[in-house]
């Protein structure tokens, strides 16, 4: 007599025999395999089953992927904070034009007119002799012409940038030689070495901030994708079974990959509510002036940690998935 077992399959109790003899049962299966594959509601109530027949790795993962999206959020709101703080700071630089004494008033006049219709310029203002005795009047207390019988302070033009230009590279290779072919004898000035200190603090910030993100999600791909292998070794005789009588490598997989994106949003969910709470309650009452410069950025985060516990939910288990299945196919 041939010996027999019973698998389960969509909750029914069907027979499972060892021997050639046993097409209909192998016919029955492969039909429903068929009718499920198109199907897709069956694979997403699959999907969302997943989580409840594996509930303690799937907690853990739900756990850490939250902590890790939280630190993920606070990192980008921080940085695009530094980022805007970066860029105010350079819209703040100026490069100061000292025209030469020799030229005429018209010849001022021309050049002024030549700097401010720079494309690269944001903002040209023309300095007078008198003016800036006034301004040296006013930050100095004394009069410069009283003090040395003259004014020996020289026409200027002082020079704001559009932010994408404000750089020491940018004011070195292309706006400073436009500047000595309008007027070759001035003498140019600016802030260089504040502007290189800004952005040598903005890359190691990037680079800081750039290498524990990508550790952090790494390590949030690594858990979700742990979980889902666990989801998929738990029900590993399923598998084989379906694998066995025809199922696509498409029909086994998606419901892993909606756990783990399923896994994902939910930890997305509770770390934006989490940062929203350290920002919007915490910080707000006890660092008002921290939290003024991060606000701007978190309206940015909050929707952005979603995404991206989406992504890499979807990320880890579709690799997960994909090892286990090119495993199995060398049974």
């Amino acid at each position: 007599m041939f010996s027999h077992s019973f698998i389960s399959w969509g909750g029914e109790q069907v027979l499972r025999f060892p021997f050639p003899g046993t097409q209909y049962t192998e016919n029955r299966m492969s039909s429903k395999i068929k009718r499920a594959d198109m199907s897709f509601s069956f694979i997403v109530r699959e999907g969302l089953s997943g989580m409840g027949r594996a509930k303690l790795p799937a907690a853990i993962t739900l756990v850490i992927s939250f902590f890790a999206l939280v630190l993920l959020g606070l990192f980008g709101s921080v940085s695009l904070s530094f980022y805007d703080v970066m860029q105010e700071l350079r819209g703040k630089v100026q490069l100061e034009v000292f025209l030469s004494d020799t030229m005429s008033d018209a010849d001022i006049a021309v050049a002024v007119k030549k700097m401010q219709a720079m494309n690269v310029v944001s903002d040209a203002q023309y300095v007078s002799k008198d003016e800036a005795a006034r301004i040296f009047a006013n930050e100095f207390g004394e009069d410069v012409v009283k003090v040395l019988g003259s004014n020996p302070l020289p026409h200027s033009v002082k020079m704001r940038f559009r932010q994408e230009y404000a750089s020491s590279d940018s004011i070195e290779r292309k706006i400073v030689p436009i500047v000595r072919k309008i007027v070759p004898d001035a003498d140019i000035r600016y802030s260089q070495g504040f502007l290189g200190q800004i952005e040598r603090n903005a890359r190691i910030f990037t680079f800081l901030t750039g290498g524990i993100g990508i550790l952090i999600s790494l390590s949030a791909i690594v858990l979700v994708g742990y979980t889902i292998r666990l989801a998929m070794y738990a029900r590993q005789e399923r598998i084989r079974t379906m694998r066995f009588v025809g199922a696509t490598g498409w029909f086994i997989g998606a419901p892993y990959v909606i756990e783990g994106a399923l896994q994902g949003v939910i930890s997305g969910l509770f770390a934006a509510l989490a940062i929203y709470l350290l920002l919007d309650k915490l910080l707000y009452f006890n660092e008002p002036a921290i939290y003024s410069i991060l606000q701007p950025s978190a309206m940015y985060v909050y929707p952005a940690v979603i995404l991206l516990g989406l992504l890499l939910g979807i990320f880890g288990s579709a690799l997960s998935v994909g090892q286990y299945l090119r495993g199995i196919s060398k049974w």
